[in-house]
């Protein structure tokens, strides 16, 4: 079978729009960076639009790559937060002095990591875009050098990825050596589930588990995520909560589908009930006692991973449709939470400190309401999208007869109202201690900041036709 190019456009528009940042950086001595912001703008767009629009002639390519309904739902909603970090990034690294061909190249390919592992039928593509994804988000994370935090906060995450990259690494081998497949679905199939219950093919899977389970920060692979989520610059840290935690759930829920179907998956229903309830109660508890917004936000950040993983065990009722409109309504939520975070912040240092909050909904109003839907939409109140997501959510765990998981579920999620209102009483209820010198901001924030205020809104208000795109679309979404 004859592979079809055009199948995998969106992919080699954003490894050309990288290629092309980093050659005109190269060749041009003066970076014109507005020439530079806009090729990757350009190429985010052209491969959200393309994943939209162009029909693929397969549902794979070359047995690799899943270019169906499922790859095409998740490299839509990557290249959409690709697009949504570049316009919140734009006047943010023109001021802080690192807006260049580095950034927005290694931007694009982080991006065409995450379409490639949201998309990988073949362990070795899931890998190989794993570390893409990795190495670029090591320098983004630490791309403001001035800032010892920054620098700080990319030393860690490469530690840490490098360790789970380590973990993967050693699971897929055990699961090869076990079933002698790279293919994913043949290695994980009901044709393999006696193998699935010996102790290599166990062992496999667990270590794959805890490679996935350190980049999506997973109780107890989780203490790296509040000291990345502070040091990084704010637009890449909304990149990095969105972008990635999309990609590599995606993939989870993939692995998880497969092996549901066979007899052994039963084993793991009990690692996932315990990990999902330690995920929501460590992030909502530990997020508490926080007094910095980012660190507040990154243990919120660990909570949402609990409850999608919550939903994998009901992967085989509705679990696969709510996981998928919950990965899009959480990927808005964080890109408004740290993108308000970016356009409040003054020149020098991203705001951080909840004191520094006060009253600035009354100097910023409009920034402030993206930072307020955000966290409201986070804490899963109505109208916005997080309230329909949740609701979604929860009740596919109780159709899966989890009850006693749905209900602590449900107290974690009451436990999380008190600290995101404590951010909001901060913005709205307590006077400002002085004026912020705050710079205008330009025509791309101003889009980005009212995309991602409409869209959660929307979702609250009018779920229904995305999730008639994706009801629809189920039974092809993981379609072999």
């Amino acid at each position: 079978m004859q592979p079809h190019w055009m199948d995998i456009l969106p992919l080699l528009l954003l490894a050309g729009g990288g290629f092309l940042i980093f050659c005109v950086g190269g060749i041009w001595r003066r970076r014109p960076e507005g020439l530079l912001f806009g090729i990757a703008l350009t190429a985010a767009i052209a491969a959200m639009m393309t994943a939209l629009l162009v029909r693929p002639e397969q549902m794979q390519f070359l047995m690799m790559l899943e270019t169906g309904t499922y790859g095409r739902f998740l490299a839509i909603l990557i290249s959409l937060i690709t697009t949504l970090s570049l316009l919140f990034s734009y006047q943010y690294g023109k001021i802080r002095n690192f807006g260049g061909d580095e950034f927005y190249g290694l931007l694009l390919m982080s991006a065409l990591g995450m379409v490639l592992v949201s998309s990988a039928l073949h362990w070795l593509i899931l890998f190989l875009g794993l570390e893409i994804l990795s190495l670029s988000l090591y320098v983004l994370i630490a791309i403001r050098k001035p800032q010892p935090a920054s620098n700080e906060a990319g030393l860690k995450y490469f530690i840490m990825g490098a360790v789970s990259s380590a973990f993967l690494t050693f699971g897929i081998a055990m699961v090869y050596a076990t079933t002698g497949k790279m293919d994913i679905f043949q290695s994980l199939s009901s044709a393999h589930a006696l193998t699935l219950s010996t102790p290599s093919m166990s062992l496999g899977l667990s270590l794959i588990l805890i490679g996935i389970g350190f980049k999506i920060s997973m109780v107890p692979l989780h203490l790296w995520t509040p000291d990345v989520y502070q040091g990084a610059p704010a637009p890449v840290t909304a990149f990095l909560a969105a972008g990635s935690k999309v990609a590599l759930f995606g993939a989870l829920l993939r692995l998880a589908y497969y092996s549901s179907g066979t007899n052994a998956w039963s084993n793991y229903v009990l690692v996932f009930w315990i990990l999902a309830f330690l995920t929501m109660a460590v992030g909502n508890i530990t997020a508490l006692a926080q007094t910095r917004v980012k660190r507040l936000l990154a243990y919120s950040s660990v909570a949402q991973m609990g409850y999608l993983l919550m939903t994998l065990l009901a992967v085989r009722e509705r679990g696969v449709s709510a996981i998928m409109f919950y990965l899009a309504a959480y990927a808005l939520m964080d890109l408004g939470a740290f993108g308000a975070l970016a356009i409040l912040s003054e020149k020098e240092e991203d705001l951080d400190d909840l004191h520094e909050l006060r009253g600035l909904a009354y100097v910023h109003p409009w920034r402030s309401a993206l930072l307020t839907v955000s966290l409201v939409s986070l804490a899963g109140l109505p109208p916005t999208a997080g309230f329909i997501g949740k609701f979604i959510l929860f009740r596919s765990v109780l159709e899966a007869r989890f009850v006693i998981l749905a209900a602590l579920g449900i107290v974690t999620v009451i436990v999380s109202i008190s600290f995101y209102f404590k951010v909001i009483v901060t913005l709205f209820m307590q006077p400002p201690e002085r004026r912020p010198v705050t710079p205008d901001l330009d025509v791309f924030a101003r889009i980005a900041a009212l995309v991602v205020f409409v869209l959660i809104l929307w979702l609250g208000l009018m779920p229904s036709p995305l999730l008639s795109i994706i009801e629809q679309s189920v039974p092809l979404l993981l379609s072999q």
